[in-house]
């Protein structure tokens, strides 16, 4: 966990890799959840005896649950201690490069692309995020999130 005092602090690191979160591993739970909450049951995901004989050997996640994981990474990883709130604002470039198999453990590598000031002493905050797989070379999801953080 990287621990700043203010959101000013992140101002010299971007360009910089800042942060890793920790490890989360994707249960099947999750991934069933996850198609309840979302109207999203595809058979990859939550038919496990189906999935077994399709093309990964077994269910995979949601690419969404995947994206859906930032706030985890986030949280686990980046701490700002005089910032009393921040708001997602939105997300570009999202690529989902490879599947999740269920059982896998997740973890995101946060470079610091852009940190600029906005209204009401704030920053908005540009990460590039690349999700990694635990075994795997290749990352499985990465994007580029917008967050908007106030003193």
């Amino acid at each position: 966990m990287k621990t700043f005092e203010h959101l000013s602090d992140l101002v010299p690191l971007v360009g910089q890799q800042v942060a890793v979160s920790d490890w989360t591993t994707i249960t099947q739970e999750q991934v069933n959840l996850f198609a309840q909450a979302t109207g999203d049951y595809q058979w990859i995901h939550v038919d496990v005896e189906r999935a077994k004989a399709g093309p990964f050997g077994g269910p995979i996640a949601h690419g969404f649950l995947t994206l859906s994981l930032l706030p985890t990474f986030f949280q686990s990883s980046i701490q700002v201690r005089n910032s009393r709130m921040g708001v997602n604002y939105g997300l570009n470039k999202v690529r989902f490069t490879a599947p999740v198999p269920v059982g896998s453990r997740l973890r995101a590598h946060l470079k610091l692309l852009a940190c600029d000031p906005i209204e009401n002493n704030g920053y908005q905050i540009a990460w590039l995020i690349s999700v990694e797989r635990e075994g795997s070379d290749k990352p499985v999801c990465i994007a580029e999130s917008l967050t908007r953080r106030y003193p």
